[in-house]
């Protein structure tokens, strides 16, 4: 019984921490890396006949060649809302059009921009860690409020936490691996 509410525990943990290395992954996408990748525009947001939709709802992304990234809008009438959506995000992209398809050329990157880059994707990458940490600091203190309350076993809870400490340990590495390759990513020319 005891043992069911602490695997019921070690799992919404887990599922916590899974969560942030997915929130992470996303975050990671948005970062510019020097060249064209449609999940750049992954927050873009359109005005859609009065409702604000995502891009890839309103239009096809795609990244013809290393240095531009196409948005085809399967409504004609979408162009310009498309092109407005996108200078408004921010993302630092000149969009062009031809009447048919939107057009971005993505500029190089400078060593500077890099720099910048590599720091945003770290700050992102110690966020996750913070969440990653606070999932195993709720896991502990409910841990110890079932020793107090339930009749779990010192022995048993110190079980626990030491999975939880695995837990911890792997998605922490799991993070750093994931911030290694960003940076080689925005890093390589």
């Amino acid at each position: 019984m005891i043992s069911e509410e602490v695997d019921f525990c070690l799992e919404a943990t887990k599922e916590q921490m899974n969560s942030a290395i997915a929130h992470l992954e996303l975050e990671l996408t948005k970062i510019r890396a020097g060249k064209a990748n449609p999940k750049i525009l992954m927050g873009v947001m359109v005005d859609y006949y009065g409702s604000m939709t995502p891009l890839n709802q309103v239009a096809n992304i795609s990244a013809p060649d290393p240095r531009t990234i196409a948005v085809q809008p399967w409504e004609r009438q979408m162009i310009g809302p498309i092109e407005r959506a996108i200078r408004n995000a921010n993302l630092g992209f000149n969009p062009d059009n031809n009447g048919e398809i939107v057009r971005i050329n993505v500029p190089p990157l400078t060593e500077e921009r890099r720099k910048e880059y590599v720091k945003q994707s770290k700050s992102v990458g110690e966020t996750a860690k913070v969440a990653i940490r606070n999932a195993r600091r709720e896991a502990i203190e409910e841990f110890k409020k079932m020793v107090k309350n339930d009749g779990l076993s010192e022995d048993a809870q110190k079980d626990a936490e030491a999975e939880v400490q695995k837990l911890t340990d792997s998605f922490t590495k799991k993070i750093d691996e994931m911030l290694a390759v960003k940076e080689k990513e925005i890093m390589t020319i």
